[in-house]
């Protein structure tokens, strides 16, 4: 008896699931406000030089308007408003004769901001940039805390799949929860911008562990048939955490404010993540069949199915795990993924659609501000665009498959993207409507991948498998805001790298084996089983596929 049939016995689909995805689902929704909350916490508002005689409340020349006083004061910048960085070093009272020409401008002194800024409040009450100044020659500090934070989700995908599998899902998930609770607190609080990188790094390290496992506890409890649905569920909960985001950010204009308030719901995960079960399938897998066992027992009973749940017996669990390890197992390390025939190429496709969509997703998304439009519109639109683009994929995974939906998903991306190079800029709303449709298949492609990279795997490497993919959807998204500065060479050339890299990537996918109604591998054997089935399937035809299972 393999899991797939304990899980069946106990219920693959009951109220269990039903709770759990709940109690997974609802962290994930105030997760991605982490992510996104750059837009608005950094948001660069429109700030000048301050200046005696503008902003001095005992100065003696008020009787003068405030616009005449700031010509005097400002020169004009690059956009023929007051310049943001430099000051005159004294009031230039002659600008203000009539016959003055841009030649009196240029030849007067100025100066850096020596004072500090003033800034437009209008918007937002304060900012990390109004905070600490994070302007002209500070400018590029908000990159760098934007490149700590993606640092961190890449260090914590790294840390947290080997982690996982020697902990177990539920426990480090649980810790996951209690960091980002309390880093992101203090980050609120630090009266200092490197402690505020250094808390924010804490933070994105567990966000990462905290995506993982939601997923992994997902699939390791949900039967085969309605994994698809449970992982649309999460993967839905990203978009509608785009959109409260907006909603908490529209109503709370202080950076550390909605610091704390984006933070605080995860100390209330950290108390009732206790109440979730531990992996069985992880525990088995590792060799603590009382634990198992009494996880099985416990979701058997919250399922309604408890008399099932008592007919199971350590030795039940020991000949599943027998069945399950009839073959050797390799050492479950990183290495293992791409030394192994049968995983080398699953492990390198699958890590270039998570690359491929770090990389366009955030490279697009991360710069709301840069758009020149409306914030909190954009990012409610983002997140509304997501929702039935998820929806959609999860009614053609089961018609479709992973693998055909995956690669389609993928290569509209991109077609998307690419397509904007021919639109006209006079075209706005073509370019538009292109880039949300872009942006929509890249959140079906997100669906499937999640799903999809899930069953590819053996219960002994998925978590290093999610890992590893995760790591690399990461590094793209460091590396995805840097592809804009090739537009001084072309404006083109940012649209044409994010358009190449998900159509290649969805082409590559074509090389993955489907895993449509498959049970999970608990096995490095099973998974390349799975490779053998599928190959003479297609030369003989179904019914070879009882036959190699004998």
């Amino acid at each position: 008896m393999a899991f797939s049939e304990l899980l069946d016995r106990v219920g693959g689909l009951g109220r269990y699931q039903a709770l759990q995805t709940v109690a997974l689902v609802l962290p994930i929704m105030w997760l991605v406000s982490q992510t996104m909350l750059e837009n608005f916490a950094a948001a660069v508002p429109s700030h000048r030089c301050w200046v005696s005689l503008l902003d001095n409340g005992t100065s003696q020349v008020s009787v003068l308007d405030p616009e005449t006083l700031l010509a005097v004061s400002i020169p004009p910048g690059p956009n023929q408003g007051p310049h943001q960085c430099r000051r005159f070093r004294q009031p230039q009272w002659q600008l203000l004769d009539p016959n003055a020409t841009a030649t009196n401008w240029s030849e007067a002194a100025t100066e850096p901001c020596l004072d500090g800024w003033v800034y437009d409040h209008s918007t937002f009450t304060a900012t990390i940039v109004t905070k600490w100044d994070l302007v002209c020659d500070s400018q590029v500090l908000k990159p760098m805390a934007q490149s700590i934070y993606l640092a961190g989700m890449m260090v914590g995908a790294t840390l947290s799949g080997p982690a996982s599998d020697r902990f177990g899902r539920r426990l480090v998930l649980t810790w996951s929860y209690l960091q980002m609770a309390m880093s992101g607190t203090v980050a609120a609080l630090v009266p200092t911008f490197p402690l505020y990188c250094l808390f924010r790094f804490l933070v994105a390290c567990a966000l990462s562990s905290v995506m993982m496992n939601t997923s992994t506890l997902l699939i390791e409890w949900t039967s085969a048939q309605a994994r698809a649905s449970v992982m649309t569920l999460n993967s839905l909960g990203f978009s509608v955490g785009q959109v409260l985001l907006s909603a908490v950010a529209y109503g709370v204009r202080d950076c550390s404010m909605l610091q704390l308030l984006i933070s605080a719901p995860f100390f209330l995960c950290f108390v009732y993540s206790w109440w979730l079960a531990e992996s069985a399938q992880w525990l088995l897998s590792t060799g603590r069949p009382d634990r198992g066992l009494h996880e099985l027992r416990r979701v058997a009973a919250i399922n309604g199915k408890r008399a099932a749940g008592d007919t199971l017996t350590i030795e039940v669990l020991l000949s599943a795990m027998q069945e399950d390890s009839s073959v050797d197992q390799a050492p479950s390390s990183l290495g293992t993924l791409f030394c192994t025939p049968g995983l080398r190429l699953r492990t390198c496709v699958s890590t270039l659609c998570w690359f491929a969509f770090g990389f366009t997703f955030y490279g697009l998304a991360m710069d709301l501000q840069g758009l020149g439009s409306n914030i909190f519109l954009l990012q409610v639109l983002i997140g509304v665009v997501d929702i039935p683009a998820k929806a959609g994929a999860l009614l053609l995974l089961g018609c479709l498959g992973r693998r055909p939906l995956q690669a389609l998903s993928l290569v509209l991306s991109g077609a998307c993207i690419l397509a904007n190079t021919l639109v006209p800029h006079e075209l706005g709303a073509l370019r538009s409507a292109l880039a949300v449709m872009g942006l929509g298949c890249m959140g079906s492609a997100f669906t499937c991948i999640t799903i999809y990279n899930g069953e590819l795997f053996p219960t002994v490497l998925r978590m290093r498998a999610v890992g590893l993919g995760q790591m690399a959807s990461r590094g793209g998204a460091f590396l995805g805001p840097l592809v804009r500065l090739l537009s001084t060479h072309g404006p083109l050339l940012p649209l044409l790298v994010y358009g190449t890299v998900p159509v290649l990537s969805g082409l590559a996918t074509l090389l993955l084996p489907e895993t449509r109604n498959l049970p999970l591998p608990d096995t490095i054997q099973d998974a390349q089983n799975q490779t053998v089935k599928k190959a003479t399937h297609r030369t003989r035809g179904r019914p070879v596929l009882h036959s190699t299972q004998l």
